[in-house]
């Protein structure tokens, strides 16, 4: 059996921290991935860094320690998983407003709630007590989610905290203590939007270290409390414990995830199409 690991290193990456003068960095950090030829993307703004790339072990191993060299970027988060063949077609560096699209500018996203490693979190979330809210969006919780975990429905991170504030009541309760458990898939939005709950008056608030993608990582198997896979912002569409890559696929117009038994079911041969997409190409809605 063959147990060569796969060729290309992935690197999701992502640390909050004050970046000044966008476009030269932009400038720098593209000149500095292009040399190394990795691809993928990167999103710069004067919060922070945040993205994913893919190369050879050395040309990840040279780019993430050149953004750890950044000022306050030295506790840089980093996961890395591999993969077969490159997942990224090119590279670009980006500059936003904000490195993860929250919409609450007065947020700071360094004043944030309590960090839980990935081997004590399930027994957090094991407790009855405390609330377990995923973070990420409904076509990301539809792969795949932790046990007991509440599914916000949202279309985008930016409609969380219109969510949150409309079922706060229905979440917490009133007058009572609570201990509020978020995550994500990587880290990034369980930052922000611990530090978003805490704006709001709810100090008893963790989140996991490293989100899904460590958890994965980390926790065996056997052990585990997650059901599914993981969405991933790339080629590989999805992984599984291990960070092996998964067995989805995505809609080719509107990008949904897409099972075995939906590529089984298609019958159209220039897809894969989602049920929807394909009903609207038949002008059944």
């Amino acid at each position: 059996m063959d147990s060569q690991p796969l060729p290309i290193c992935v690197a999701a990456l992502y640390r909050f921290a004050a970046m000044g003068d966008l476009p030269a960095l932009r400038e720098q950090l593209l000149e500095l991935c292009r040399a190394h030829e990795t691809r993928g993307s990167l999103l710069i703004a004067p919060e922070g860094i945040n993205g994913t790339i893919a190369g050879s072990d050395g040309a990840i191993a040279a780019v993430v320690g050149a953004i750890r060299a950044l000022p306050g970027c030295d506790d840089l988060d980093v996961k890395y998983s591999r993969a077969a063949a490159p997942p990224f077609k090119r590279m670009k560096v980006r500059i936003k407003r904000e490195i993860v699209t929250m919409g609450q500018p007065d947020i700071d996203p360094l004043a944030t709630g309590h960090y839980v490693n990935p081997q004590d979190w399930n027994a957090l979330i094991a407790n009855p007590d405390v609330v377990v809210i995923d973070t990420r969006n409904a076509y990301e919780v539809a792969i795949g989610t932790f046990e007991r975990a509440i599914d916000p429905g949202t279309r985008s991170f930016r409609e969380f905290p219109d969510w949150f504030r409309q079922q706060r009541e229905e979440l917490l309760g009133q007058g009572k203590p609570v201990k509020v458990a978020m995550f994500c898939t990587g880290g990034i939005r369980c930052e922000k939007s611990t530090a978003f709950l805490k704006a709001e008056g709810i100090e008893e608030v963790y989140h996991l270290k490293g989100g899904i993608l460590k958890y994965l990582e980390d926790v065996p198997e056997e052990q585990s409390l997650w059901q599914g896979e993981c969405f991933v912002f790339d080629e590989r569409v999805s992984v599984g414990h291990g960070l092996v890559p998964g067995m989805l696929t995505i809609c080719s117009t509107c990008g949904w995830p897409l099972s075995a038994s939906d590529r089984e079911m298609e019958d159209n041969a220039e897809g894969p199409y989602c049920e929807l997409c394909k009903c609207k190409q038949q002008g059944a809605v």
